[in-house]
């Protein structure tokens, strides 16, 4: 794209993307079968999976925080958090991404959490490992989706809840009797200061650090067990 051009890094044009998501769903209608697309970044992304689901094929798709939060714009700085595969977008597919949302297009948002060793990142950008330290800021960046009133709370829900399970299907994602126990209880209007620092991750490769944000999640129910609360896991 052209941020990576005139700050003569590797580029992975839309297109690279694009073609294999072409070629996926190509493959899935001749066989008959299903597909579940990861970390969609693009407009034209978006365009292909939609088409698709309008003949009716058996496509699932999920993007990731980073890509309806950020723009290629914070490459400028070389700072290796912001380095993911597929990369940053422009405005525009930032735009599509969330209109996929919006339209059901993109089933799912994952946290794409992908922690590192700083001594992975702490090199030249061009040698730096791909990924975010991704999932204790997941919840509040997606909350921004219902801020904005791009989603619902419901919405929302079904995005991170609901339709990965159903995707994968899982006993989760609903609080019907005979689901698995598996809980998250937030607050939702919860303010607090992303500090790598008290990550529970080791990795602590977070391009959202010193960022404000609204919402966490405050417990964590597993198997019918309260495994996280607060700001500690339980044994």
């Amino acid at each position: 794209g052209y941020y990576s051009t005139i700050l003569g890094l590797h580029g992975i044009p839309s297109i690279a993307e694009e073609a294999i998501i072409a070629r996926d769903i190509l493959i899935a209608e001749y066989t008959h079968t299903a597909v579940h697309i990861a970390h969609v970044s693009t407009a034209g992304s978006v365009r292909l999976i939609r088409e698709a689901k309008k003949r009716n094929l058996k496509i699932t798709a999920e993007t990731a925080p980073h890509y309806f939060t950020l723009t290629e714009e914070a490459l400028q700085g070389y700072d290796t958090n912001f380095k993911v595969n597929p990369p940053l977008r422009s405005a525009k597919d930032v735009a599509a991404i969330k209109e996929g949302l919006l339209d059901g297009t993109i089933d799912a948002i994952a946290c794409d959490h992908a922690p590192h060793a700083r001594t992975d990142k702490e090199v030249e950008f061009e040698y730096a490992l791909n990924g975010i330290s991704g999932l204790e800021t997941s919840l509040a960046l997606s909350l921004n989706l219902l801020h904005d009133g791009t989603l619902s709370w419901e919405e929302l829900v079904a995005k991170m809840s609901t339709n990965p399970a159903r995707i994968l299907n899982l006993p989760k994602g609903t609080l019907a009797p005979g689901s698995d126990a598996d809980i998250t209880v937030i607050d939702p209007q919860l303010k607090w200061t992303a500090d790598v620092k008290d990550f529970q991750s080791r990795g602590k490769n977070s391009p959202f650090n010193g960022r404000a944000l609204i919402g966490k999640a405050v417990m964590t129910i597993v198997g019918g067990v309260i495994k996280y609360a607060g700001a500690s896991f339980k044994s």
